[in-house]
């Protein structure tokens, strides 16, 4: 994470991260470009009012952008690539794995169902602009991994009513299980009809689509009722899956029960990350069994 002291140097980072010139951001974003220059250099605060169409442009956490459009800001850490902020360079990091069990049962009323049609643009944005591919997301998948799965698809809203993470996973039948794991297919070519209604199988298959939050609390809240759910799932004969390119959550996938299955060393070097993109499979029974 970069520690980011004004508004100005946040802008200038996200054009950067995305590519955008400063008449592309301005466009983005409803204003006209001597605005924008004027913010990046400092010379003026945005009105309240327009933090929210920012926020919703671009998926910047709301936090953040108000905590750096201050008279006096508060300087917030913030990584572009995981979409997450921080007040303190202490707290960077995910949480080790106890503290998911300590707390498992804590529920929030900011997590809700995925609603399709007040949801989608906010999900097609992040994940198309994490992915850079904005023909990535497919429509009809969201709808049926929704009707099939609510309780693994659904929305956080953080303290300030903002979209602040989302977890999507899908309930996919043996024939695209094999055809993932053996790189035939990937999450872009995967449609509704790779769905299924995992509750009379024997062995279900659920995969990892997408999940993130913008900060820690964000992804505890997320991650407690991810977990929560295979808690409660009477069929422990089940399989979690799923690929995934980010850097933070490689050694704590491991430890909750997920083996690798390949990686891509080539990829890694073109994205330049810390670790490999994988597949990773497993169950977290055994993580799980500790808080019974």
């Amino acid at each position: 994470m970069k520690k980011y002291n004004s508004i100005g140097e946040l802008f200038i980072d996200y054009r950067k991260f995305y590519n955008l010139s400063q008449t592309d951001f301005a466009n983005l974003i409803n204003v006209d470009l001597r605005t924008v220059q004027r913010w990046e250099k400092d010379l003026n605060l945005i009105k309240s009012e327009k933090e929210e169409d920012i926020v919703l442009a671009t998926l910047m956490p709301y936090q953040l952008v108000h905590n750096l459009n201050a008279t006096i800001p508060i300087p917030t850490f913030y990584n572009f690539k995981t979409r997450k902020y921080s007040l303190s360079g202490q707290n960077i990091e995910l949480p080790k794995l106890g503290w998911y069990l300590d707390q498992i049962d804590i529920e929030s009323n900011n997590l809700r169902t995925i609603d399709f049609d007040f949801d989608i643009k906010h999900l097609e944005q992040f994940i198309d602009s994490q992915k850079r591919d904005n023909t990535y997301v497919n429509y009809d998948l969201i709808k049926e991994a929704t009707r099939l799965l609510p309780e693994l698809n659904f929305v956080f809203t953080g303290k300030s009513g903002y979209y602040a993470g989302h977890c999507i996973v899908l309930p996919i039948n043996e024939a695209t299980y094999e055809n993932l794991k053996t790189r035939k297919i990937s999450n872009k070519d995967l449609r509704a009809s790779n769905l299924i209604n995992y509750k009379n199988l024997e062995r279900p298959i659920f995969y990892r689509y997408d999940i993130t939050g913008d900060s820690n609390d964000s992804v505890f809240y997320i991650m407690a009722k991810f977990f929560r759910f295979f808690r409660n799932m009477e069929n422990k004969n089940y399989l979690f899956c799923g690929y995934t390119e980010r850097d933070d959550n490689y050694k704590l996938n491991l430890q909750v029960g997920l083996n690798i299955v390949w990686e891509d060393k080539i990829l890694q070097k073109e994205l330049e990350l810390d670790y490999p993109p994988r597949f990773l499979e497993g169950d977290f029974n055994a993580y799980l069994s500790s808080i019974e």
